[in-house]
């Protein structure tokens, strides 16, 4: 039974014309990040940048070296949608992508994380069988079908983002539009809709809706008699978050995800001009089966388990940041925060407060003021320059942090030398303050 829905030979359009758009959204991507000044902000301007814990060695290159990285990126997106050296083009952008995905982390966005997913994904998919350069270039590798498996692990990895999304979504400042409100005040000043943002209603049909589109929308597509219904929604929802949020290509990309719901016939005819009837189905059982079944288990295994880890986590994830990234918890929450930094000599015992300005951006600064690991990170910096300097210190952090436009409360230990802590990758990290305290006093 398994065998013969994962290994029954299916027309492989969509993959094809997935792998278009996919290129050509990859492209925008890197294209844009250099020309909106994306680049500069996050990876030239700097002094250092945030990387993920345990990356410190991905450092941005120097210079305007940056630049042509993501030149670089964006030409083989364009590769990828023509289908040229698709194998090649597909794994360097992956590794590339992987590098600027993990070496800053200040404009940390989920669909840089999807995008690093898909890519790695995309690798092992035959996606350049036909309409691709390299099946012109070498016809014996054209074929227009795809083992069935293709097409479902596409559509699982879509149900487990929108399904962690809607049940992200289940909290309290969300279910009481608290943090709609807040999401929408700063969108006041757009032209035509910052008016009408900043309605109660409004915010109580989005909240409700955000969490119905995430739960239903992956089986009101594969159902046909409501998939009309529900690409319409997917058109209203994502183009609203375009709009709204200018969030990048994702809404896109979610879209792009709509062909594999189509029959390949439409598929055809519409973006390939090809009217030739739909390939009839057989099934066809790998000698590498086991592999691809085993394979698939242990990634689904783990993109099932990652987003729930901070259940097992001491203290409220919303609070605490611990579990958050790679979990679809996607526009939950506002942070805001004040953080001062003392370094105390172990040797004279003389005490520096730290210029943030001399250190940091301004989105820098923002994140070290409330995000722990941002805060843990900057500590261990001053450690190291410090000690660059003949000189071993000792770092204390003062933070106050207010969540969903909450009262400011005291968020790291203030008696806890940062120093010489080390960064708990899987559980809590004592130093940070619990969420529900009655000996501070809360601060507005």
């Amino acid at each position: 039974m398994l065998d013969r829905f994962l290994f029954t030979k299916i027309d492989n359009s969509a993959l094809l014309v997935f792998r278009m758009f996919f290129g050509v959204l990859i492209s925008l991507e890197c294209y844009g990040a250099i020309l909106t000044g994306w680049v500069k902000r996050n990876l030239i301007n700097p002094q250092f940048t945030f990387s993920f814990i345990g990356f410190e060695w991905l450092q941005p290159l120097p210079g305007a070296g940056m630049y042509y990285y993501f030149f670089l990126m964006g030409t083989l997106g364009v590769c990828i949608a023509l289908g040229y050296k698709y194998r090649f083009s597909m794994l360097a952008f992956t590794v590339l992508w992987a590098g600027v995905y993990l070496m800053q982390k200040t404009a940390y966005n989920n669909h840089y994380y999807l995008l690093l997913l898909l890519s790695g994904m995309m690798f092992f998919l035959p996606a350049n069988k036909n309409y691709a350069i390299d099946a012109r270039l070498d016809p014996r590798i054209r074929e227009n079908t795809m083992f069935a498996y293709v097409k479902w692990v596409i559509v699982l990895q879509l149900l487990i983002v929108y399904t962690y999304a809607a049940i992200a979504k289940m909290y309290g400042d969300w279910l009481d539009f608290s943090f709609l409100k807040i999401l929408f005040q700063g969108k006041a000043h757009y032209p035509l809709v910052g008016d009408l943002l900043q309605y109660t209603t409004l915010h109580k049909f989005i909240g409700l809706s955000g969490i119905l589109f995430d739960l239903l929308i992956v089986p009101a597509l594969l159902w046909k008699p409501t998939r009309k219904w529900a690409f319409l929604a997917s058109i209203f929802f994502h183009l609203f978050n375009s709009i709204v949020f200018q969030i990048g290509i994702f809404p896109y990309l979610a879209l792009a995800f709509t062909i594999f719901f189509y029959p390949p016939e439409l598929i055809r005819r519409i973006f390939l001009k090809n009217k030739s009837t739909f390939i009839e189905v057989d099934f066809q059982s790998p000698s590498n089966k086991k592999w691809i079944i085993g394979l698939i288990t242990l990634y689904f295994s783990v993109q099932l388990v990652l987003p729930i880890r901070h259940y097992f986590i001491e203290d409220d994830v919303l609070w605490t940041e611990e579990g958050h990234r790679m979990s679809w918890r996607m526009m939950l929450r506002s942070r805001q925060g004040i953080a001062t930094y003392k370094v105390v000599s172990k040797t004279t015992g003389d005490v520096y407060m730290v210029d943030l300005d001399s250190y940091m951006t301004k989105a820098q600064q923002r994140k070290a003021a409330c995000y722990p690991d941002f805060i843990w990170q900057f500590a261990q910096h001053l450690k190291r320059e410090y000690k660059a300097n003949g000189e071993e210190v000792s770092v204390f952090v003062d933070s106050r942090v207010g969540v969903n436009g909450k009262p400011f409360r005291p968020f790291i230990d203030p008696n806890v030398d940062l120093a010489n802590e080390r960064w708990n990758y899987f559980w809590h990290n004592p130093w940070i303050l619990p969420s529900k305290m009655k000996d501070f006093p809360l601060e507005k």
